[in-house]
């Protein structure tokens, strides 16, 4: 079974930068599209990026279209996620997730595997 671990969340100022990090072990990440997802207190898990497995489909959320980019390794069988110009509205638990597909639909029912999560925060 697939493990993900996801690092690179913290406290951040509005306006300022981070980038997270997804590691697999147990399998190849390379057979999988990956994706972020988040979920703040109080709403539901939310779709913000996926990228396919080869890394030439690219889909995000509106909201993050400009200021976010997903990227992966392969060879380092790791996934990152640059946030650029963060907001308030941003600060959520960021999930990665091994998923079927790479679409702009894609959902909590296209995953194989979950990681556990790494808080961001942005202060405003």
């Amino acid at each position: 079974q697939m493990q993900l671990v996801e690092s690179g969340g913290g406290l951040v100022q509005a306006g300022g930068s981070l980038r997270l990090s997804c590691a697999a072990s147990g399998r190849t990440l390379s057979t999988y599209s990956v994706g972020w997802f988040r979920q703040a207190p109080g709403k539901e898990r939310e779709f913000v990026a996926v990228i396919s497995r080869g890394g030439t489909r690219i889909y995000y959320r509106d909201s993050v279209k400009g200021r976010f980019t997903i990227s992966r390794d392969n060879a380092r069988n790791t996934v990152y996620l640059q946030m650029n110009s963060v907001k308030p509205e941003d600060t959520a638990v960021y999930y990665c997730a091994a998923t079927y597909i790479a679409s702009s639909e894609v959902n909590a029912n296209d995953v194989d595997s979950w990681g556990q999560g790494t808080q961001v925060t942005v202060s405003s």
